[in-house]
């Protein structure tokens, strides 16, 4: 929420009490007097919980990742736990990535934890953050934290959240415990560490982990058709070099070629413009060494190991970048391909997002599945296998280069997704086909969707004003064509009401509200706006479609649902 100066004013002076060390009032002193603009982006507002938990840039003030705005969220998270577990100790289980002050910061959260009594596992150096889910289960903890910012820039770092299942904080714990770090001054934060209570963990839990995410992504016996596939990995500097490499070794795969430059972990990313698996400029080492001893794909992670993004060689014989709709698809078929030869019970589902491919519900409709659709981000997915336990959650993910396989993790996994896209590669070779063909095969079978995301960066304060006032303007005013094809349904989920334009007739949206709208058009097209949650960019996901006769007319369909998207992104002013 942002305040009024006089707001402001009152948090710098209180930040410049004794209870605030030295460090923070100097450096707050030095920007009243070089930088007044960034003292006031500082504490114009609270960081606040996103669609991947509290990240923001590193430095003093309450909108900065601090040792007190951490250390605010966890004596609060510390009190909630209390009062839900009062006849037991809680415990937690802490990781931390690459990033500056990772580890430093990992150590404020567990300093407060055992302050306040509460048990507390902290890993003794950078780990996953798909090992930081799976630990939670595995030491029956209460709550898990770990201390990434994903993939944002060096600047930044992040505190997420898990709960006992092993996933992200969903309603209506998120809520509660909001409302409790709400109830707080920084004065109440206990920074007194009780060393008895927190106990370093490392390779008890790394075995354990790595030998599920083997049992969890390998669908293959023969090694001879393992040996014949050549992988290239890179970490980007990040924390899967501690997972990845040995995983892959343990599931048989033994040729694999690591990026040397990029595998010491480092939260300057001093090789990448940014540590974003989204964009190809991140795997540029990497495809360069692939093309130098033909391999026949490359995969990079984000620095804290829970997306990936990967290139295959396509059907001229040249590596491709695949989006992470596409890694989606052809991920969910292998699933759903394994499970069909052994017998579907019945109470098999996979899921994606809102923002994803339409092509997730296609699947699921042809090997006679359900398709369950969630908003954003991964801790809703977690969240169905919690209210669902009857059911069997066979995979899925969302356009973002996230995968998730089973419910062993209950977030996106690098780690398992990395070995089940190896996977992939060898089985398909073995069987006169590969990765991309597959995908274009899949393409023919159930409709060819391509996708197109534009994200808009709009920093500071000004910035989330323009975020906000495009939201507001597209529901005040939606547009009735885009591509000259007529908008037919409009859904809004922060009101939770779809909106048919043709016949004006209503129906409730049965997922919780959020600043998302999504229009569709007559001709099967989906535009989906939606503020990031943990960056300040407004994100339009463009979904268009066509039908692909054979794998042979795959470009010429492609340029015409290139051409859609283009005109949609001009309609909307995005390009």
């Amino acid at each position: 929420m942002q305040i009024a100066d006089s707001e402001i004013n009152t948090r710098v002076n209180e930040w410049l009490t004794p209870f605030f060390n030295e460090e923070t009032k100097n450096e707050i002193q030095r920007l009243q007097n070089d930088n007044p603009e960034q003292l006031k982006e500082s504490f114009y507002k609270n960081l606040e919980f996103g669609t991947g938990g509290m990240r923001g840039i590193m430095g003093v003030g309450t909108n900065r990742i601090n040792q007190y705005t951490l250390g605010k969220s966890t004596q609060g998270l510390s009190n909630y736990l209390i009062k839900q577990f009062p006849d037991e100790q809680p415990k937690a289980v802490i990781a931390y990535d690459c990033r500056h002050n990772s580890d430093t910061l990992a150590r404020v959260v567990a300093d407060v934890f055992s302050a306040n009594g509460i048990k507390v596992y902290l890993f003794s150096s950078l780990r996953p953050t798909p090992e930081l889910s799976f630990a939670v289960k595995e030491l029956n903890c209460h709550c898990g934290i770990v201390l990434t910012a994903s993939h944002n820039p060096p600047e930044y770092n992040g505190y997420k959240v898990y709960w006992q299942d092993g996933g992200q904080l969903v309603p209506p714990q998120d809520g509660e415990i909001i409302s409790e770090i709400d109830t707080l001054k920084y004065a109440d934060i206990k920074f007194e560490s009780n060393p008895d209570l927190i106990q370093k963990i490392d390779k008890e839990i790394d075995d354990v982990f790595i030998n599920a995410s083997v049992k969890n992504g390998s669908f293959m016996a023969s090694q001879e058709v393992k040996d014949d596939i050549k992988i290239v990995f890179t970490s980007l500097h990040g924390t899967s070099i501690t997972a990845v490499p040995e995983t892959l070794e343990k599931a048989g795969y033994k040729n694999v070629h690591i990026v040397k430059e990029q595998a010491e972990p480092d939260g300057n990313f001093p090789t990448v413009k940014s540590p974003n698996p989204e964009e190809p400029e991140a795997l540029a080492i990497a495809m360069n060494l692939a093309k130098e001893i033909d391999a026949d794909i490359v995969i990079g992670t984000d620095p804290d190991c829970d997306r990936l993004g990967i290139a295959v060689r396509n059907n001229k014989g040249e590596l491709q970048l695949l989006n992470g709709n596409q890694t989606m698809v052809v991920m969910t078929w292998f699933l759903l391909e394994h499970y069909t030869s052994k017998g579907f019970k019945g109470n098999e589902f996979i899921a994606s997002t809102i923002v994803s491919t339409p092509m997730m519900r296609s699947l699921a409709n042809g090997y006679g599945v359900e398709y369950k659709e969630v908003l954003t981000g991964f801790k809703w997915i977690a969240k169905l296998i919690k209210d669902f336990p009857e059911k069997h959650f066979l995979g899925g993910g969302e356009e973002s280069f996230g995968f998730m396989v089973g419910d062993f993790v209950r977030d996106k996994d690098a780690v398992t997704a990395t070995l089940l896209a190896c996977e992939i590669v060898a089985y398909t070779k073995s069987k006169g086909s590969s990765f991309y063909n597959q995908l274009l095969e899949l393409y023919v079978e159930y409709g060819f969707y391509k996708e197109n995301l534009v994200s808009l960066v709009k920093k500071g304060i000004d910035g989330a004003q323009e975020i906000k006032q495009t939201m507001i303007d597209l529901r005040n005013d939606p547009p009735k064509f885009l591509n000259d094809e007529k908008i037919v349904l409009i859904e809004d989920y922060q009101t939770g009401i779809a909106k048919n334009t043709q016949d004006h007739t209503e129906e409730v949206i049965d997922i919780p509200n959020s600043n998302v709208l999504i229009f569709y058009t007559e001709e099967g097209s989906k535009i989906a706006a939606r503020p990031s949650g943990t960056e300040p960019k407004i994100k339009f996901y463009i979904s268009v479609q066509g039908a692909l006769d054979t794998v042979s007319d795959f470009d010429n369909t492609q340029q015409k649902l290139d051409d859609k998207i283009e005109a949609i992104k001009k309609d909307l002013k995005i390009t």
